[in-house]
């Protein structure tokens, strides 16, 4: 038996629902070029992303493209995240288009655009399970904020070098394991000998309980992911972590 029809061998039906492009079509304006970069970005188009926002690029102000383009289309991305529409493979494909539009954008301007805050993220040192890193980061990005991402299995001092040289709104660390989520506490008590108080999100596995986390100075337990930004956010409006620590651990 021969194939006739091949159109059809490379469809992303997982998208093939009516969830994301009704996104599209809820939040795109009347702009057809801004449309074109919020499409891409929430159906992770990173083939055509170039194409599309340096099309837009010709009528638009980089800093417009930025804001009204990308995160905008990113921050639908997140909804669909939160709603279950969307699983890691999509939010991956989504910030890495994002991301390949941002870098034109701000190769246009010639500097960085500025962003929201700045959070730090890491997987525990002996840890290499970063999923829960990589949605972090995502979710992140999705709000505004630049990620200093630092990877995983990362030692407690570089953590504390990275604190000190950014100066984050948010320090973001997950472990998977039980047996290393013990190094978010050396990290908490190296922060309070530097005199850094900053609010430290944790989570990860099964392991790594409310009752740990709370246990040591500046820690915030993260049930989900989808904290991240909010806590952030606080953060990043001056709210403190003891505070930020009631509202979501109480």
């Amino acid at each position: 038996m021969t194939v006739k029809d091949y159109a059809k061998i490379f469809v992303r039906y997982d998208l093939v629902t009516e969830s994301p492009y009704y996104s599209i079509k809820r939040v795109a304006g009347e702009d057809k070029a801004i449309q074109k970069v919020v499409e891409s970005v929430i159906l992770g188009d990173t083939e055509n992303i170039d194409a599309v926002v340096n099309a837009a690029l010709r009528k638009h102000d980089p800093v417009e493209m930025i804001y009204n383009g990308l995160l905008k289309g990113m921050k639908e991305v997140s909804r669909l995240w939160d709603e279950g529409v969307y699983y890691l493979p999509q939010t991956l494909l989504a910030s890495d288009t994002m991301l390949a539009g941002l870098q034109i954008c701000e190769n246009k301007l010639g500097c960085p655009v500025r962003k929201r805050g700045v959070a730090v993220t890491h997987t525990a040192e002996g840890d290499i399970h970063d999923l829960g890193q990589k949605i972090v980061n995502v979710l992140l990005r999705a709000s505004g904020f630049e990620v200093i991402d630092l990877g995983k299995d990362v030692p407690v001092e570089e953590v504390i070098r990275a604190v000190k040289k950014h100066k984050p709104d948010i320090l973001c660390g997950t472990a998977h394991l039980s047996t290393t989520m013990g190094v978010f506490k050396q990290i908490a008590n190296f922060m309070k000998q530097e005199g850094i108080a900053i609010l430290f999100a944790c989570g990860g596995g099964g392991g790594v309980t409310m009752s740990f986390i709370t246990s040591f100075d500046f820690g915030v337990y993260g049930k989900d992911a989808s904290l991240a930004p909010k806590m952030a956010e606080d953060a990043n409006r001056g709210v403190g972590w003891e505070a930020i620590r009631r509202k979501y651990n109480e």
